[in-house]
């Protein structure tokens, strides 16, 4: 898969929060994704951010 910023990705796992979505803030060796339920940043190794991917819910330039 091709990631932008502001991307709005959905996760395999929900977020404790309950939320599935996620916004990408950074990208590159390691990203850093924003919870679109609480506002909660994580920052996660590039490797295992596109292993728990699911799909792409919105591209940024929508």
């Amino acid at each position: 898969m091709d990631f932008e910023l502001h991307d709005i990705v959905k996760m395999k796992k929900p977020h404790p929060c309950g939320s599935h979505e996620w916004e990408i803030l950074r990208t590159g060796m390691d990203f850093r994704i924003k919870c679109q339920g609480c506002g909660h940043q994580v920052m996660l190794p590039r490797k295992k951010f596109e292993k728990n991917v699911k799909a792409i819910i919105k591209k940024a330039d929508q």
